[in-house]
């Protein structure tokens, strides 16, 4: 599958996979602030954002978009960093296809099973009568009426597109996503380890990567390293992130 993504910069490449409901632009401003040591490649994983929509949607079928991916611009051992879904697709890529990459860095998701904790915002989503919508504004409130915090909503949202023709659609492929959500949650089943430069990076205020997760952790990634980063939740590149870059910044270099 060809991917939609954005570039920018020179120099070591470096990846950045979104998480679900997510997209590319989720990580613009972080990659805004590497330009001048990183080509960064930002890319839209399926069913998201405005790359393909399939009914495949697993961590393999991912994986092997990020593989094909790799390979189709030609980008050498790159950088790769993966967000809470990105996070579990960088992992299953890089057990797989150790050689194809340099070092990796995962925010706030573990290789672990994680029980369905979407249900709610997916019947929001589909709550929503796209056909008939007239304004985003109405979507909202009708969003609302399911997620109380605003600024959830407005991420949520994002994935609206206004056509052409009038009216709007989702970008995200939501009868899939609401379909395999069991199998997004599910953990990582390679009986593989890799000894290369990995960094896990929670949010102190998440529970996605808890202290006993780390055994798991190492026995994947025997030289994993793991830093939190203070007052920040799940959305720790919205919520912390000059202190996300001077992390990675350390780590990568």
């Amino acid at each position: 599958m060809k991917l939609n993504y954005k570039t920018m910069g020179d120099g070591k490449p470096l990846i950045i996979l979104h998480g679900l409901f997510g997209s590319l632009d989720n990580w613009l401003s972080i990659a805004k602030e590497l330009t001048d040591t990183y080509q960064i490649f930002l890319v839209d994983q399926r069913n998201h954002g405005m790359s393909p929509h399939s009914d495949e949607f697993n961590y393999g079928v991912m994986a092997e978009d990020l593989k094909e991916f790799i390979k189709e611009h030609n980008i050498d051992r790159p950088y790769i960093l993966g967000h809470s879904m990105g996070g579990k697709t960088a992992m299953k890529f890089a057990l797989q296809h150790g050689d194809m990459w340099e070092k990796l860095i995962v925010v706030d998701i573990s290789p672990k099973a994680y029980p369905v904790h979407h249900d709610v915002i997916l019947e929001g989503l589909s709550a929503i009568d796209v056909d008939a919508l007239k304004s985003r504004g109405q979507a909202d409130k009708k969003l609302a009426e399911y997620v109380s915090d605003f600024g959830t909503r407005q991420f949520l949202l994002k994935n609206l597109n206004r056509k052409k023709s009038g009216g709007f659609e989702w970008k995200i492929n939501l009868p899939v996503i609401k379909d395999n959500i069991e199998i997004i949650g599910e953990g990582m089943e390679e009986q593989l380890a890799i000894e290369k430069d990995v960094l896990f990076i929670r949010g102190e205020k998440s529970d996605y990567i808890k202290n006993d997760d780390v055994i798991l952790i190492t026995q994947h990634f025997p030289n994993a390293k793991l830093e939190t980063v203070k007052n920040a939740g799940h959305w720790v590149h919205a919520e912390q992130p000059e202190a996300l870059l001077d992390i990675m910044k350390t780590f990568l270099k």
